[in-house]
């Protein structure tokens, strides 16, 4: 059972930008993880470590795009040129703009997808498309919120757990996580392998709750 003290244990500042969101998370795992089909203490580490590494255990649950000119060419070297990045740093509803414009079922600039549709929530959905085909998932079994006219609702206290876990679920997550398969489900949830030994890490953590 995950519980708050488990919870204030594993993610201490979780509710500095986010009040309540611990308590939330703990208010809806009761639902939310036999309603997806975590159904083992296994699984549901599985998915709480690589939800901890994403959001940074609930400190990081919106994408920070407040880049320098500097980290915008090392992270978004195919999106800007040294001028770019120059007159967009710190800023960041364009570089959002540009970063994620016109792709990942974003429109192109000016529309703002890119910066809406930034990354966001425990697994950090990304993408105007990435979005829809969560909401398509989360009304499927019977959600009665839309993210994709109110993305906000990701990182809501009250969905964020659930939206969390669809996505990991519809990521392909799962099977891997009953295997006790931590390459095949980060790359399943991340399409790499990035931070895979904080996600180890975090897995251990979690496998040492009383999560039964």
């Amino acid at each position: 059972m995950l519980t708050l003290e488990i919870m204030q244990r594993r993610w201490p500042h979780g509710d500095q930008h986010i009040p309540g969101l611990l308590e939330g998370i703990v208010a809806a795992a009761p639902t939310v993880f036999p309603k997806y089909g975590l159904s083992s203490p296994l699984v549901v580490a599985h998915a709480m470590a690589q939800f901890s590494e994403e959001c940074g255990q609930g400190l990081e649950m919106i994408e920070n795009l407040n880049y320098s000119a500097e980290g915008l060419l090392r992270v978004f070297s195919k999106h800007f040129t040294p001028a770019m990045a120059e007159r967009w740093a710190h800023n960041p509803k364009v570089i959002g703009e540009i970063a994620y414009g016109g792709r990942m079922g974003n429109t192109p600039p000016p529309s703002t997808d890119g910066y809406v549709f930034r990354g966001a929530g425990l697994s950090q959905v990304t993408g105007r498309d990435g979005v829809s085909k969560l909401q398509e998932f989360l009304t499927k079994n019977g959600a009665d919120f839309d993210i994709l006219q109110n993305p906000e609702l990701i990182i809501d206290p009250s969905h964020a757990l659930e939206c969390g876990v669809a996505d990991w679920v519809l990521c392909g997550c799962l099977p891997h996580a009953e295997r006790d398969d931590t390459v095949g489900e980060t790359k399943a949830l991340n399409g790499g392998l990035n931070g895979l030994p904080q996600r180890a890490r975090q897995l251990a953590l979690w496998k040492s709750e009383p999560l039964t």
